[in-house]
């Protein structure tokens, strides 16, 4: 009896591992700190697509994976071309034939009948590389939403999950030594229970390659990783790692130098090819909002050198206060999406991003969350430059399935990929491991881990999430017991909207808050339809979301120890849970700014709030 159960469980395993493909013909490489700071070839531009709701591409009539029979042969990502013979072959796709699309972007927004589509859609770039001798070439990819399988040359690099975190694989020995290449993606964006997100969020559901592609250049032997930051909590002391991969061994050198602050030191690596460091800081200058001091680093190692621009500051709290710098701080924030109103579908490049923070500075912001996802390595760069801290986030949004282990390891595998994408950006201050998410016991099994894991990969940033609360009448109570594990107490409360009632309502509610530590209001908010008015009373209006500003604010303002907001959101965003045709038709209309750039009434509200607090903690 137990051996069939044993062979049952066997069969089906790997029956579960040909369904799903996660035999790659190479596994993901450590991902290239500062990837696009190497020599790269750019792949964005026009891409051929396919639509394939049946995924006839991948499976055969069978429903097995062609890319797991025996010839490893027979889907879409062969690129297939019929033969001159007098039988050609039987071939139902040509992507050369096919409509294209622009990428990096969402195709929800590219081709109106993809507007709402889940499900699988194939891409196909060519593209001609010779490859030098003694380098190597990674492909890497931004993101791709949700699900990706990719293939260079028709053989397959890998399978991964999660739309908004990097993926790169080493391709220096499947390039084509004639230079003629292709690379096929097999994209799909249908929600699934036991993902991460999960099947119910109240963003939209964009799908397919969103971010650059491009292919980096390295010697044999290169840096692949580095940290360069402050020491915890000490201003004086430098400290860090530098990583080479390829033909390491122990005792070669690397150089780590900062001509602006006169630093320059020769490091040693382990037999592991890793060489850490704590080096005198005291000649550096520190990078706040009001002096967003970034120093050109330098990294080189044999034929290998990385430059980057980096700053420094030190982040902690002591009691009730956040400390940046050693000097007590009042986040002045604002919730953004990564999508920018004025354009359909994802943001695509820098102007879009560059755009939004904008909006978030002339509003008088120091601090943005960028929610629910991570976001656009190009957005924390941004931040570095224009002085905005940071609260960075993974989708553990909502109901997890957080029983699941593979749940749990997709969650903690986002937030891994997110801390090393960000972890040299002086403008990241908060990991944020979820938003509202059901307290329960497995939950905060799940959670807990997560807020671990985080510390154990970074101890210079503070840890948050969206905690949970519970209200009765109008005292409002904050002791979700994951609060215990973090270092603010942050929480969503949108009195005067979902608590019902109106915006004169508000001054009734009280906070009952178990933690002594910071409070950041991570979500408040209300809808407006910009150029709708009425009186304060009158929902969906301008007025109505001025009037919860102002007595939002007042309400606020008596909780001891509120050190900061990022009210919801900056920007109108596409939902597809909005359904009212009139105030809403696709679009949460919380922004402060409506969909067309117009700002509404509120947003001068917060603007002036936020004036009068930095002229209390900045002095002007």
């Amino acid at each position: 009896m137990h051996t069939r159960i044993l062979l049952k469980l066997l069969t089906a395993a790997l029956l579960l591992v040909g369904t799903f493909g996660v035999r790659p013909a190479c596994a993901q490489s450590a991902l290239l700190q500062n990837a696009a700071g190497r020599r790269v070839l750019s792949l964005n531009g026009s891409w051929n697509y396919i639509i394939d709701p049946y995924e006839n591409g991948f499976y055969d009539y069978r429903r097995e994976a062609f890319d797991q029979s025996k010839s490893g042969r027979g889907g879409y990502y062969d690129n297939q071309k019929p033969s001159s013979s007098q039988e050609p072959e039987l071939i139902e796709y040509d992507f050369d034939k096919s409509p294209a699309m622009q990428i990096p972007g969402d195709w929800n927004s590219q081709d109106p009948k993809l507007l709402y589509y889940e499900g699988t859609i194939w891409f196909k770039k060519s593209f001609r590389l010779l490859p030098r001798p003694g380098q190597r070439y990674f492909l890497y990819f931004g993101a791709i939403n949700y699900e990706s399988h990719i293939y260079l040359n028709g053989k397959k690099l890998g399978r991964h999950q999660g739309g908004f975190t990097p993926i790169q694989y080493d391709i220096t020995d499947l390039l084509s030594t004639g230079g003629d290449n292709f690379v096929v993606v097999k994209a799909d964006n249908t929600r699934h229970p036991d993902a991460v997100p999960t099947i119910n969020t109240d963003w939209w559901n964009y799908g397919g390659i969103t971010r650059d592609v491009f292919i980096a250049e390295t010697p044999a032997t290169f840096i692949t990783d580095y940290k360069v930051q402050l020491a915890p909590h000490d201003a004086a002391k430098l400290t860090g790692y530098v990583q080479l991969s390829g033909a390491t061994k122990a005792g070669q050198s690397v150089m780590l130098s900062i001509p602006e602050a006169g630093l320059k030191h020769t490091l040693k690596t382990d037999a592991e090819g890793r060489a850490t460091f704590t080096l005198p800081a005291k000649k550096l200058r520190l990078w706040s909002p009001q002096s967003p001091k970034l120093y050109a680093v330098s990294l080189s190692s044999g034929a290998d050198a990385v430059q980057d621009r980096i700053g420094f500051r030190t982040i902690q709290t002591r009691g009730q206060d956040i400390l940046l710098n050693g000097r007590s701080i009042y986040l002045r924030g604002i919730s953004v999406h990564d999508e920018n109103p004025l354009i359909p579908g994802r943001a695509r490049g820098e102007g879009d991003l560059r755009m939004l923070l904008t909006w978030a500075k002339e509003l008088g912001c120091n601090y943005v969350r960028l929610a629910h996802y991570p976001h656009n390595e190009t957005m924390l760069r941004l931040a570095d430059e224009m002085g905005l801290l940071v609260w960075a986030e993974v989708p553990v949004y909502w109901t997890i399935a957080w029983e699941n282990p593979a749940t749990y390891q997709n969650a903690e595998t986002q937030l891994s990929d997110l801390i090393a994408l960000g972890k040299n950006r002086a403008s990241i201050v908060v990991w944020s491991v979820g938003n509202e998410t059901p307290p329960g016991e497995a939950r905060l099994k799940f959670m807990t881990s997560l807020v671990r894991k985080a510390r154990a990969l970074d101890d210079t940033r503070l840890l948050a999430a969206a905690l949970e609360l519970h209200r009765d009448g109008f005292k409002v109570t904050v002791d979700d017991p994951l609060g215990a594990e973090l270092d603010l107490t942050s929480f969503n409360e949108y009195a005067g909207w979902y608590w019902g009632g109106s915006p004169s309502g508000i001054s009734q509610y009280t906070f009952d808050i178990k933690y002594n530590k910071p409070v950041v209001i991570s979500e408040f908010g209300g809808d407006a339809l910009a150029g709708y008015h009425g009186d304060a009373e009158t929902r969906w209006s301008e007025e109505y979301q001025e009037s919860l500003y102002q007595n939002q604010l007042k309400m606020l303002g008596a909780i001891e120890g509120l050190r900061g907001m990022t009210p919801w959101i900056l920007a109108d965003f596409r939902a597809t849970r909005r359904q009212h045709p009139v105030y809403q038709n696709g679009f949460n209309r919380k922004g402060l700014i409506s969909s067309t750039g117009v700002k509404k009434k509120a947003y001068y509200v917060l603007q002036d709030y936020y004036r009068r607090m930095a002229q209390q903690y900045d002095g002007k």
